[in-house]
């Protein structure tokens, strides 16, 4: 009897290793189209990638909206989130954080300029268009040309006012990002 539940332990720790081994090889979900998400028009009209671009993978983040108070204001410092391949977040991929920048596991990265919003949540921080200025290292992020950040969840600016100046204000929030290539 004990012979079988050393075998049976074993048994499942081998699944147990090969299964976090499937998990961690897999790579970036890929679309299975050309094109981006659905965006309500006409309000987000302006986040249209232009042509000559093609969506090559989308994350799905979760992470942080730090801001600052003034003393008369909420100002934005930046994002900090982890970038998932998956909606249920279990392949971390990358992280986001101020720039903006996107950064995979692997080191590649993107730093990217805002080129419009819209807000279709008043709950929830804006939709964007935002426009690759570098890309470094090779990887997911080595020919991004354009990123949408679509589909968010909180982390808007807090309403109350900051306890003191400098005060600091963490608020959750999850996004889904479209990356965007040249179409070759």
């Amino acid at each position: 009897m004990r012979y079988l539940k050393t075998k049976l332990v074993i048994g499942l720790v081998i699944l147990l290793i090969l299964s976090g081994l499937a998990l961690a090889s897999m790579t970036v979900a890929q679309p299975t189209h050309d094109r981006g998400p659905d965006l309500p028009s006409p309000l987000c009209d302006s986040l249209e990638v232009q042509s000559g671009n093609r969506l090559a993978f989308r994350v799905y983040a979760v992470g942080v909206q730090i801001y600052r108070w003034n003393g008369n204001n909420w100002d934005f410092v930046e994002p900090v989130a982890t970038l998932f391949a998956d909606p249920n977040h279990h392949v971390k991929v990358g992280t986001h954080y101020g720039g903006p920048t996107w950064e995979s596991i692997t080191g590649s990265k993107v730093i990217a300029s805002r080129q419009a919003s819209c807000s279709p949540d008043p709950t929830a921080i804006p939709w964007l268009l935002l426009q690759s200025v570098s890309t470094d290292g090779s990887g997911i992020f080595s020919s991004v040309t354009y990123i949408q950040r679509v589909n968010t969840k909180g982390g808007i600016a807090p309403t109350a006012p900051g306890s003191s100046i400098g005060a600091v204000a963490e608020v959750p929030y999850a996004a889904e990002y479209y990356f965007y290539r040249a179409r070759n």
